[in-house]
């Protein structure tokens, strides 16, 4: 039997259904321990082999690690993620239904029984959760910053025409100090407001500062081997941490490129042979790919080598840099695939020695 979880802030819909995708059995329980427990009774109650979970990253994700943490460590069970286009696709496919919770849950649960391929619920928990934590916490604080300075140049523009021609740009500490000394002698209401905003953008640079500092420290405890290659610095190989979680989730180094948008899609008629850019999966994995890409490009690298090939077949700058990422999924890959294989043996090893100290105590 296979299920589906239709995820929601207060409740979780479930379905059960068998291989040919007809109903079995549903529950609508809370989104709590106890309704956990609940449905967790109902998958054993029916045997079921897979469950698909809708937001397992948003409202979903507290039944998700219960499913994995506390129901399926001594069980063959698979809990995989259902993205909610499919979800929509597989609803419009059958008209007359219209949408509810309990249709959702079904929709979820057909398609969990019928794509074999998938991928495994990202558990995010431990020292990844707390990067994508800073990570999300520190963007929130860039882009207030950005919001900020651009209200404070459209203020100076009035308050001080020409400011320009001295500060032309917000984007360091002194030049925000000298904004300030621009307007230490106004006391209209206008100039102290922007003198607000002013301090507010240091005290977000000095945030933003500790922020950083943690999450390079963080990164360097990880162990990772990432910001060995050029372009990916600790903030970068950070959010790869933080999204890629676990890589052995990703059998091959492709279907890690599907997850993270790098891969093509195929987009072949007749004669024509030919790929197209893929919008679908991990777009902050796939940020941080181009970050990498358009750095590697502007230096001296393989990476640029590379690139300037693509551009020499006939393809374009978007075309090459996209092929430069895909070839960069293949290395970070291959780089999180040797830190896992290394972090299995010191843990081995460590385990081994505290056994040995245990015996000769």
């Amino acid at each position: 039997m296979l299920a589906g979880i239709d995820t929601h802030k207060d409740t979780l819909m479930a379905a059960v259904a068998d291989e040919a995708g007809r109903l079995v059995a549903e529950r609508e329980a809370p989104n709590t321990e106890a309704g956990f427990a609940g449905l967790v009774e109902l998958f054993e109650a029916h045997q079921v082999s897979r469950v698909g979970i809708e937001g397992s990253g948003n409202f979903g994700r507290a039944v998700a690690i219960h499913l994995l943490l506390v129901w399926t460590p001594d069980r063959a069970v698979q809990v995989v993620e259902v993205p909610p286009t499919m979800t929509s696709r597989e609803r419009r496919s059958r008209q007359g239904q219209g949408k509810t919770d309990p249709v959702d849950a079904l929709a979820i649960a057909r398609i969990t029984a019928r794509e074999a391929s998938l991928p495994p619920v990202r558990l995010t928990v431990g020292s990844a959760a707390d990067l994508r934590a800073l990570l999300d916490y520190r963007e929130d604080l860039v882009v207030e910053r950005t919001a900020t300075v651009n209200r404070v140049h459209a203020e100076l523009g009035g308050l001080r025409p020409g400011y320009q021609a001295q500060i032309p740009t917000l984007t360091s500490r002194v030049r925000v100090r000298a904004a300030l000394a621009l307007l230490i002698d106004d006391e209209s209401v206008r100039a102290g407001l922007t003198r607000r905003r002013l301090e507010r953008v240091l005290a977000i640079d000095a945030e933003v500062a500790d922020l950083t500092k943690q999450i390079t420290g963080l990164v360097a405890e990880s162990g990772t081997t990432l910001t060995q290659m050029y372009g990916l610095g600790p903030l970068v190989a950070a959010r790869l941490i933080a999204e890629v979680v676990d890589v052995r989730r990703y059998p091959n180094r492709d279907a890690f490129a599907s997850a993270n948008g790098t891969a093509p899609l195929p987009a072949s008629s007749g004669r024509t042979v030919r790929h197209r850019f893929n919008p679908g999966g991990n777009r902050q994995l796939n940020r941080a790919l181009f970050t990498v890409a358009l750095t590697q490009i502007r230096g001296n690298t393989e990476g640029r080598a590379y690139y300037q090939r693509k551009r020499a077949a006939g393809k374009t700058h978007r075309e090459a840099l996209r092929c430069l990422k895909r070839r960069l999924s293949d290395l970070v890959f291959a780089a999180m695939r040797r830190d896992a294989t290394a972090s299995e043996t010191s843990s081995a090893v460590d385990a081994g020695d505290a056994k040995g100290t245990r015996l000769t105590a």
